[in-house]
């Protein structure tokens, strides 16, 4: 059976600039914050993402009108007409993001009935720190196979303290307590810039929100809030995958939006492996050019503002051809080290003891057919096809859809041989000469 893929010819110095859309991990949490509101709200710079479109028809679900100029990125959306609490399956199950509702419907309706949230094979990522806390501000919550029904008479403000600094968790019940009378506290909360983003558009409604030392949200709850005109953050997180895939091809690139200000260890260990990076005035943009003889980093994801886990994929690929040996460790999600497996058939030498990547750089890497096994493992599959000798085919093209918005048309611009095909064709390619693979897959 024939499906999507991508088909990556090795593309080495990559060179020119690159804009920059929405971040996913902002837009999609502010797009659930709209329900708190009663009219038209208008969002701007807004990635057309496969999970974008999804959280669309979330919203259109419940009952609002929504109208996404995709040429312009914009997004207006009516809450107005919303009168519905239920969301099924068929939308949960194929994004994570979507449990992000459940507090902004119980603050609007004391009631919000959800499937269980899908997404990403990338660990068990359980939503009890959102519930235990919810029952905490006096939600009654019944599982009920696979649907989850909360019910509050009333919401009560209360002090909220998360064992983990969960992002879901943190703006879940920030966007249930504005609402709420009195003053909730969040104590350990998540302060990634997706979430200040978020904390940014709540006070545009009419929030009342205080960030206090160490890592406290505090919110007064008000009557109601009113819509918003609001800029989506850049992405931080497609800053790194075009900084990753020009490290790895020995390459430079502008990037005048990069928030650099959002990615100081990221760039950091980039500058530890050689590149040389410069920022820009008040830390908005990047210059980058990659070393010709990169040298191997150890890093350690952690919540911000510590190494990013969406980052984790991508640099690892920058790793497996990097001069010596690493050690990289995944501390945020127990089972984001599948990628490994396909860059392992492309030669990379990496060794995986339980949360750990012992990494020792090769010379070279080879194409050939891999897998994406979540979003951020397209991203370093797709990095290290573009080194790779030979042709890169790589399936699951739905994640890369979910996380980017036409990421390979920006990369075909800064020189990357990288293609949209179906595996027929792909299969087909395989067997030709490197001149005929681009024609059978142009054709």
């Amino acid at each position: 059976m024939s499906e999507t893929c991508l088909v990556i010819e090795q593309s080495l110095g990559l060179n020119g600039q690159a804009e920059l859309y929405g971040a996913k991990n902002a837009v999609l949490v502010i797009m659930a914050s709209l329900i708190l509101t009663n009219g038209k709200s208008r969002l701007t710079n807004v990635p057309r993402s496969d999970d974008v479109l999804q959280m669309i028809k979330l919203l259109r679900k419940l009952g609002a009108q929504v109208s996404f100029y995709e040429d312009e990125h914009v997004l207006e959306v009516d809450t107005s007409t919303i009168n519905n609490f239920a969301v099924g399956a068929d939308i949960m199950k194929k994004m994570r993001a979507s449990v992000l509702v459940m507090g902004p419907l119980l603050a609007r309706f004391g009631r919000a009935d959800i499937a269980l949230p899908g997404g990403c094979v990338i660990g068990e990522r359980p939503i009890n720190y959102h519930v235990s806390n919810f029952v905490k501000m006096g939600v009654d919550v019944e599982i009920d196979g696979e649907v989850l029904r909360a019910r509050a008479l009333k919401l009560a403000a209360s002090k909220l303290v998360l064992e983990y600094p969960s992002v879901g968790a943190t703006e879940n019940i920030m966007m249930a307590a504005v609402l709420t009378p009195g003053t909730t506290r969040i104590i350990n909360a998540a302060l990634e810039p997706e979430v200040l983003d978020l904390i940014a558009v709540l006070k545009k409604m009419g929030a009342q929100i205080n960030l206090l030392p160490p890592a406290t949200i505090e919110i007064q709850g008000v009557d109601q809030l009113k819509p918003v005109e609001h800029a989506i953050l850049f992405d931080r997180l497609e800053v790194g995958a075009l900084l990753v895939a020009t490290a790895i091809t020995g390459g430079q690139i502008h990037i005048p939006q990069a928030p650099a200000y959002a990615l100081d260890i990221v760039l950091m260990k980039l500058g530890e492996m050689g590149h040389h990076i410069e920022v820009g005035p008040e830390e908005v943009g990047i210059r980058f050019k990659a070393t010709q003889s990169p040298r191997a980093v150890s890093f350690k994801t952690a919540p911000y503002p510590g190494f990013p886990t969406d980052l984790q994929a991508p640099m690892m690929a920058a790793q497996c051809i990097a001069d010596g040996t690493c050690v990289i460790e995944e501390t945020v999600f127990e089972n984001r080290l599948l990628h490994t497996r396909e860059l392992q058939k492309m030669g990379a030498q990496i060794k995986v003891e339980h949360n750990k990547a012992f990494i020792t750089g090769v010379d070279e890497l080879y194409g050939t057919k891999v897998i994406a096994t979540d979003i951020r493992a397209s991203c370093a599959l797709v990095a290290a096809g573009l080194c790779a000798q030979g042709t890169t085919i790589m399936t699951g093209v739905h994640h890369w859809r979910r996380g980017y918005d036409a990421l390979e048309k920006k990369l075909a611009a800064l020189g990357a041989r990288i293609e949209c095909a179906t595996t027929e064709t792909a299969d087909i390619a395989q067997y030709s000469t490197t001149a005929g693979v681009w024609e059978q897959i142009r054709s």
